[in-house]
């Protein structure tokens, strides 16, 4: 998709694959504390240190899955340049306000995902 769509679509597809790239490197590091844990290197109760780290994978992954950046739909901005689109400021208020809302719906998600999964990883590792 190379056109801004306010609330759907505001970056393309370099920028889709930095956020996705992030996400994975976030979620290796949460897999470097468990692996630490798991090798008696940390306590069991670094396990919750993941949590930060599982919010990012998640935060970056679906950035790249509704190719829509956070950070961007707050700062009313979008970037399809990778994509042979545009790059720009979004000016219209109803587009903001739109774009405002879908950031915080994907935040949201991650903050459930990230909530559940903490969750499975701690449960998980403190039984072993």
């Amino acid at each position: 998709m190379a056109e801004y769509q306010p609330g759907v679509c505001n970056i393309g597809s370099t920028q889709r694959r930095a956020r996705r790239q992030a996400g994975i490197g976030s979620f290796g590091l949460a897999v470097a504390i468990v692996l630490a844990v798991a090798l008696s290197v940390l306590p069991t109760g670094a396990l919750w240190a993941t949590a930060p780290f599982l919010f990012g994978g998640w935060v970056g992954v679906l950035q790249d899955y509704f190719q829509f950046c956070v950070a961007f739909g707050a700062l009313a901005r979008y970037d399809l340049s990778g994509s042979g689109g545009s790059s720009g400021s979004v000016a219209e208020r109803e587009a903001v306000a739109t774009d405002r809302k879908r950031a915080a719906k994907i935040l949201g998600v991650a903050a459930v995902l990230t909530l559940v999964s903490t969750a499975l990883v701690v449960a998980l590792g403190t039984a072993l």
